[in-house]
């Protein structure tokens, strides 16, 4: 399939640059995937949609604050790292800017030499290997001078860094939020699990890929960045009672959709498991693991548009979007949500 049958008109007003003050106060549109029907609601009245029995399944992962401004040590020109994923022996797999500055044997400084990165090697797509010095414990340093890593598309500065964490993010390592899960307060949890609603958890670390556009024009061709997922016998118990007694399960997002996937996919059935993912979800892809999807809005002509497009159709996920156009929904990670049911 080529990638431009993926693509949408989007104003870029409609790019939501800032959370609402209440994450429940966003709107939620609702898409039939068998018959491509809509109706508009708001973000509240997911409750209603679900019914006992139902399970939600949401990434609990937490997103360092994984952007550093540094220095470099011989220059002191300003260097700019983004974290990605944590090797062995304190090194880290980045993206530096500019990367051309940064070879092997470069020292970069931050905060006053609080913590220290010296290049080891080169990996792939302009990524660079540092390994961190530092005293005392490194995710503590890393709160102190980090700064949360949000999307190229936002512009505006995030004053509360934690409206960039979900209120159930647990487990420290994504580079950027499942923002699907934005949207729920702990009031509205409990609300849905007092409707007999059974809340599931499971991890997937959001990489490089959330920031890579597809640069190929066959969809085929592209290939995704792995990503460490995670789930417990506890979760992977309860997805299959959910299973056997005929429920419905819904993925909240499509880290949590891609996590049930590779399970589903491997194992056959739901079991405790981790490990590294690159599945590439997209139309002709069969569905195995889940009955509902809640996300966001995507970008144009990305792989989350192929993977949405795989659970409902391509021709609804777009006459959908651009309904969403048309009533002003907010878009991408700070916008409105989508139910695929």
């Amino acid at each position: 399939m080529n990638v431009e049958e993926f693509d949408f008109q989007l104003p870029e007003e409609l790019i939501a640059q800032t959370p609402l003050p209440d994450r429940t106060a966003s709107r939620l549109l609702v898409l039939d995937r068998k018959t491509g029907k809509t109706k508009d609601l708001q973000f509240l009245s997911v409750i209603d949609e679900l019914a006992e029995g139902d399970c939600l399944v949401l990434n609990d992962t937490r997103v360092l604050p994984a952007r550093l401004y540094g220095t470099k040590k011989e220059t002191g020109a300003s260097i700019e790292v983004l974290l990605l994923k944590q090797l062995e022996d304190d090194q880290w797999e980045t993206l530096v800017k500019p990367a051309k500055r940064v070879k092997v044997g470069t020292v970069i400084e931050f905060g006053d030499g609080r913590l220290t990165a010296t290049c080891t090697g080169e990996a792939g797509h302009g990524g660079r290997i540092l390994k961190m010095s530092y005293e005392g414990i490194f995710h503590e340093v890393l709160d102190e001078l980090g700064e949360m890593p949000l999307p190229p598309y936002i512009k505006e500065t995030l004053p509360n860094q934690e409206r960039y964490q979900t209120v159930f993010a647990k487990n420290r390592g994504s580079a950027a939020a499942p923002t699907a899960g934005l949207h729920f307060t702990k009031e509205l949890l409990e609300k849905i699990e007092e409707k007999g609603v059974h809340i599931a958890f499971i991890t997937l670390h959001v990489g490089l890929g959330t920031f890579r556009p597809v640069s190929v024009d066959k969809i085929e061709e592209h290939e995704m960045h792995a990503e460490f997922y995670q789930m417990s016998a506890g979760t992977a118990r309860l997805l299959q009672s959910v299973r056997e007694n005929g429920r419905r399960i819904f993925a909240v997002g499509t880290t949590s959709a891609r996590t049930l996937e590779t399970i589903v996919k491997e194992h056959g059935n739901f079991q405790e498991a981790s490990g590294w993912t690159s599945i590439f979800i997209y139309p002709g892809y069969q569905v195995q693991s889940f009955d509902g999807l809640l996300t966001n809005f995507h970008l144009p002509k990305s792989t989350l548009v192929m993977l949405v497009s795989a659970f409902a159709s391509r021709e609804y996920v777009l006459d959908a979007y651009r309904h969403a156009v048309k009533e002003k929904y907010r878009f991408f990670s700070f916008g409105d949500a989508m139910l695929i049911r």
